[in-house]
């Protein structure tokens, strides 16, 4: 008889765990591999961040994910090489780890694209440390506040937002009414309405990549909940307590969010030392051919942010969770036709829409066929939309339950300080 392949997967997020799924009754042994033991409903850490949800409702542990799937075993460590030629995984801690095929679906991580203080003094948002860090963070700035209100003309408490996208916005709308609803009532002797958000957006709208009807009207709810946008600049610095702007202009700041801009993981690089610079030719991913894999070893696939995968116009798709799903169950269906000596398929993305939430019953919502959804029934869309694709039985009841709660009582729980230290530095 023939050896069972075994397929190696690094990454536990979106796409990983689609491959795995995918994979379940296949002839294949399958190993998944991540730095962390838990997968990370990322849409939802804006609002860990803004004390609307805890870490461990957007959480859920791989093990845990993976416990029926007999095929499937789990890796936890961080992988710090990868020798193509012996097709071998070379792990921070533990032996290495060999593959017959290797799939690379380790995302993106926060690209500050070098500008000075960010990586410092700034927060990212692509991971749950970043999450907690912020909203530790927040809170603390209230507590100092608290005991000498003189900060407030500081900017204490005002929270600049490097990026109008949907992360940017739906950030922007926590914070406001976190600072609104919640913490005005917590700390009555502070005027919490002398407290900014702003977006910094180098471009000419929020939302660009929405419709601009969708754009305005995003806009004008951030307008009415007290949100501030400057547009055609961007952030050329911070030092922890001013924000500089392109144009020379400074506002005094002490928290600084950038969701400008996300770049392929390290591993991107480990591969650049495999194949040389020509791998990496489009946005620092990893260039594949139309079965998602690289040219040169075919052996390999990436998938999701990772993946230089581009659409019918030879354009970059974007780095979204659909598209790395999308991406993880064409991978698992080649892996499967390979073996039965069927003919593999390329990879054709379907664009099944964004949204964005921007605030208390109010969201936009652009869907294929010029579709467009706004105000409550944009934001029930995105509700059912983001419960449908939560993970665990148990995170979607704490998520209902958590929305019930905050929408009705205007009310957030998981505000709680501990943990890191305010001087603590961010992980960018």
């Amino acid at each position: 008889m023939e050896r069972r392949r075994r397929i190696v997967i690094v990454g536990a997020g979106f796409g990983g765990l689609e491959l795995v799924k995918a994979l379940a009754d296949a002839p294949v042994d399958v190993v998944l591999v991540d730095a962390n033991n838990f997968h990370t409903f990322q849409p939802l850490l804006y609002q860990v961040a803004t004390a609307g949800l805890d870490g461990d409702d957007i959480a859920a542990p791989v093990r845990g994910i993976v416990r029926k799937l007999k095929n499937v075993n789990v890796r936890l460590g961080r992988v710090v090489d990868i020798e193509l030629d012996d097709r071998r995984l070379l792990l921070q801690d533990g032996p290495p780890i060999s593959y017959d095929r290797l799939v690379l679906a380790a995302g993106a991580v926060t690209n500050t694209f070098g500008v000075p203080g960010v990586e410092e003094h700034g927060f990212g948002l692509k991971s749950l440390d970043d999450a907690l860090r912020l909203r530790q963070h927040i809170l603390r700035q209230y507590e100092r506040a608290s005991v000498d209100p003189s900060l407030i003309d500081e900017g204490v408490l005002d929270v600049v937002i490097a990026g109008g996208g949907p992360t940017g916005v739906e950030l922007a709308g926590g914070i406001a009414e976190l600072y609104r609803n919640v913490l005005g009532g917590d700390f009555p002797n502070l005027d919490v309405r002398r407290a900014r958000v702003v977006i910094v957006e180098p471009g000419d709208r929020v939302l660009a990549q929405f419709h601009p009807k969708l754009s305005t009207r995003a806009a004008r709810t951030l307008a009415s909940l007290g949100v501030e946008t400057v547009f055609g600049q961007s952030v050329a610095g911070t030092d922890g307590k001013v924000v500089e702007l392109g144009d020379g202009s400074r506002i005094p700041c002490s928290t600084l969010v950038w969701t400008a801009g996300i770049k392929a993981s390290p591993l991107a690089e480990i591969v650049r030392g495999q194949l040389g610079d020509d791998s990496l030719t489009r946005g620092g991913r990893i260039v594949v051919d139309h079965q998602l894999r690289i040219p040169d070893h075919p052996e390999v696939a990436v998938i999701g942010d990772l993946a230089a995968s581009i659409d019918r116009d030879g354009e970059l798709l974007p780095q979204l969770a659909p598209v790395a799903m999308q991406g993880g169950r064409l991978v698992a269906k080649n892996l499967i036709a390979e073996i039965e000596g069927r003919p593999l398929e390329p990879f054709h993305y379907f664009d099944k829409g964004t949204m964005a939430t921007v605030g208390r019953h109010d969201a936009v919502a652009q869907l294929p066929g010029n579709l467009r959804f706004s105000g409550p029934l944009g934001w029930l869309a995105w509700l059912g939309l983001h419960l449908i694709m939560l993970i665990g039985f148990r995170n979607r009841v704490n998520v209902i339950v958590n929305w019930a709660w905050n929408y009705f009582t205007y009310d957030r729980a998981s505000r709680l300080i501990v943990g890191w230290d305010e001087d603590d530095p961010p992980d960018g």
